[in-house]
């Protein structure tokens, strides 16, 4: 099983991996402790190569082709839960190094999100069908961290308590005009209108979200205070009291922060500012995995506070907030896991059994990245100048506490 056996007895420290050849003899790799035990067959003998030069990109393809399964309850999930805890090992793989230094050299070719090929990307990702988030999103359709006070807290309600843990931060008032940047299918819009009797613009560029966000503002009367535009954000004209942004940044890339941050400063009216809420990492710069650049995210990438900060020092932006929540998406996506497992059938009716796998991958993966790896989620407010976010925080836990309050008071009505 060359090469793949010096590769994987160098990559499993913690934990157990069997791995049956295409032959069918047994390969043993690790100590069995402080990790998962696996046990996957390989079906063909060009993954012995194949995984050994490319085991990010190989392994879960392999796995979409049914080259690579699993035996003896093993799954995906434990695949990658024994990939996450060994992490460091694989890195230090000479070849795997040399992928590495090539990967990041290129990184900046892989993230491009000029106009059109921006939406392009995007709409790879969420125009493929509404009805596949239906299976495994919450009711209102939330495609980006919610906020758990509780670790076993519903999906339900961890999404709402997002929503009044980000509108806490905003300082709103009634008549407020407010810019959502990548407004996924608008439940954030429609709260923001309906709670605070602001005007939302909610901009963005995947069809399939748009249609069905004007469609629940419709059905909720909402016309004259939430308007959904076709936009890429370089196109917005502002300006606003406040610009908000959740889940979006993800799809920008680095190359274009600074035309991201340079028109988040230029839409603010004076004395507003933005929250900017995105998935970031806390390690250096790195790049964006190949399985989910080819197949999830193409143009995707989850950047290093360094980046994110280099871009609004030259964009000479204040950031005037920053809160970072570690657990919480890895909460949010065993729900979502959990869901999409007892509604495959469904999806495998909407698609095939190759995408199902390729979904199951992605979730388990992303999931792993919060657990064990460096991501995490970043919460930012950034203003044009010093005195625009109040001085003190206390202005964010008054509201939240309000806003808090008021969801029991009309919960036991």
């Amino acid at each position: 099983m060359r090469p793949l056996s010096s590769l994987l007895s160098r990559f499993v420290k913690k934990g157990s991996l069997t791995v049956y050849d295409a032959d069918g003899a047994a390969h043993q790799f690790g100590n069995g402790a402080d990790g998962p035990s696996v046990t996957m067959r390989l079906h063909d003998r060009k993954l012995y190569r194949d995984l050994f030069f490319s085991p990010e990109l190989r392994t879960p393809e392999a796995y979409m082709d049914g080259l690579l399964t699993f035996e003896n309850g093993s799954e995906v999930y434990d695949l990658l839960y024994l990939f996450s805890v060994n992490r460091r090992s694989l890195g230090s793989h000479p070849v795997q190094q040399a992928v590495g230094r090539i990967s990041r050299a290129v990184k900046r070719f892989q993230q491009q999100n000029r106009l059109g090929q921006a939406a392009q990307n995007v709409q790879h990702h969420y125009d493929i069908s509404n009805d596949l988030y239906r299976l495994f999103l919450d009711e209102g359709m939330n495609y980006s961290c919610a906020y758990f006070t509780d670790p076993e807290q519903s999906l339900e309600s961890a999404q709402l308590a997002k929503f009044r843990h980000a509108a806490s931060k905003l300082g709103l008032k009634p008549g407020m005009t407010v810019c959502d940047i990548g407004s996924g299918w608008g439940s954030f819009a429609i709260f923001l209108a309906k709670t605070f009797d602001v005007k939302v613009t909610g901009v963005n560029v995947s069809k399939e979200q748009l249609a069905l966000s004007r469609e629940r503002v419709q059905s909720e009367g909402l016309g004259d205070r939430v308007e959904f535009i076709e936009c890429d954000y370089r196109d917005i004209e502002g300006p606003f009291d406040r610009v908000t942004s959740v889940g979006m940044m993800e799809h920008v890339g680095v190359p274009f922060f600074d035309a991201y941050f340079g028109k988040v400063r230029d839409i603010l009216k004076p004395g507003g500012y933005a929250f900017i809420h995105a998935i970031g990492s806390m390690s250096p710069p790195s790049t964006t995995s190949p399985f989910i650049r080819k197949y999830i995210f193409p143009g995707g990438y989850t950047p290093a506070m360094s980046e994110v900060f280099a871009s609004t020092e030259r964009c000479r932006l204040w950031v005037a907030d920053l809160e970072i929540l570690r657990l919480h998406y890895a909460y949010t996506i065993r729900h979502w896991r959990g869901r999409f497992a007892a509604n495959r059938d469904k999806a495998a009716a909407l698609f095939d059994e190759r995408f199902c796998r390729m979904w199951e991958f992605y979730l388990a993966a992303v999931e792993m990245s919060f657990r064990h790896g460096s991501n995490m989620v970043f919460q930012l407010l950034l203003s044009n100048a010093r005195e625009d976010v109040p001085i003190t925080r206390d202005y964010m836990f008054d509201a939240e506490r309000a806003l808090n309050a008021e969801r029991k008071q009309a919960s036991a009505a």
